[in-house]
């Protein structure tokens, strides 16, 4: 079916009754079908996730909720964007099937008294700066969904990290019959890592929010020169912050699995950060590679950060189109 199809037949569901009323004949036919979770405000990170399950599954299902229960400040939700009508049209496009949009009323009923919780990995990085109701509100809220629509297969992206390994967790330790597919960060040409939220930056803000990726690529060239020591790396990009106002919530070299802070980067690593640019909260990340390079003895003075990574380094020119890095519900 082309895209144009896709427009033109795109269905608006309001209620789980009709969305599992909708879903009933693709069952019965055994077709295999696709969840992918949003916020709205729908950009291409949310599109390729989009394009992914239309690429491996019969159905796709996009659900759009922004959810309360993940919110700290009641500011932040009132800010957050929302573009329904235009959203539908960029899922058509995509190639969504149907569009869930329920109320809060109807995720949340009156009486609703159950939440889900992973502990552990949901108590460092974003779950520290933000406490617990956070991802308390995240897996509550895609519990939900996944009963709801009950899909083969949920589509999320690789810039919310963090999310993702809690999801698979949950997925894992509830039995949930649902494989979770990751897709790579998409950015925008100058680097910035695209987010709903990118729309409540100012253009001096817009400016100031590259320091965040530009603190990560200063960190990947600081460890492809050798550097295997954690705070070393992460000093420099601390730097690279420093040059550009902005302070971070975190800058963090963890395990990918487990979110445990790493002293060495001995084995693969997630290299997260998250900072409030303006009133506007934005976060990163990107995997790291160790290089096979010994580390260093106690005592040994190497050279100073100063001279092996410069923070006002530009940030290399993508493509036109925004590119995808291997390293994104998005928000």
């Amino acid at each position: 079916m082309s895209r144009a199809d896709h427009s033109s037949s795109l269905k608006t569901l309001r209620t789980v009754e009709e969305l599992r009323a909708a879903l009933v004949p693709d069952r019965r036919a055994e077709f295999t079908i696709g969840l992918v979770p949003t916020m709205g405000a729908l950009h291409e990170g949310h599109l390729s996730l989009i394009e992914r399950a239309r690429e491996q599954c019969d159905r796709v299902v996009v659900s759009l909720f922004v959810n309360p229960a993940q919110f700290n400040e009641g500011s932040d939700l009132e800010r957050y964007p929302r573009r329904e009508e235009r959203d539908a049209r960029l899922a058509a496009q995509a190639g969504a099937d149907l569009l869930f949009a329920p109320s809060v009323e109807e995720v949340y009923p009156a009486g609703f008294a159950t939440s889900v919780e992973v502990l552990g990995i949901s108590e460092r990085l974003e779950g520290a700066s933000r406490g617990a109701a956070h991802f308390r509100g995240v897996c509550t809220v895609v519990t939900k969904l996944l009963c709801m629509c009950q899909p083969n297969a949920a589509y999320f992206g690789q810039k919310d990290a963090q999310q993702v390994v809690v999801i698979r967790r949950l997925v894992r330790d509830l039995n949930l019959p649902v494989l979770i597919e990751v897709c790579p960060t998409v950015r925008e040409p100058d680097g910035l890592a695209m987010s709903s939220r990118n729309a409540l930056l100012g253009p001096p803000e817009r400016e100031q929010a590259l320091a965040l990726y530009g603190a990560l690529r200063s960190i990947e060239d600081y460890a492809a020169r050798g550097e295997r020591r954690a705070t070393r790396l992460l000093e420099a990009g601390h730097q690279r912050l420093a040059a550009r106002g902005v302070h971070p919530e975190y800058l963090e070299l963890v395990d990918p699995d487990t979110l445990e802070r790493l002293e060495w980067l001995d084995r693969r690593a997630l290299l997260a950060v998250a900072a409030n640019v303006g009133a506007t909260r934005l976060i990163d990340n990107l995997f790291l590679e160790p290089i096979s390079s010994p580390k260093p003895e106690a005592g040994v003075v190497t050279d100073p950060i100063e001279s092996q990574v410069n923070p006002n380094l530009a940030i290399p020119t993508s493509p036109a189109t925004p590119s995808k890095e291997t390293a994104t519900c998005s928000a």
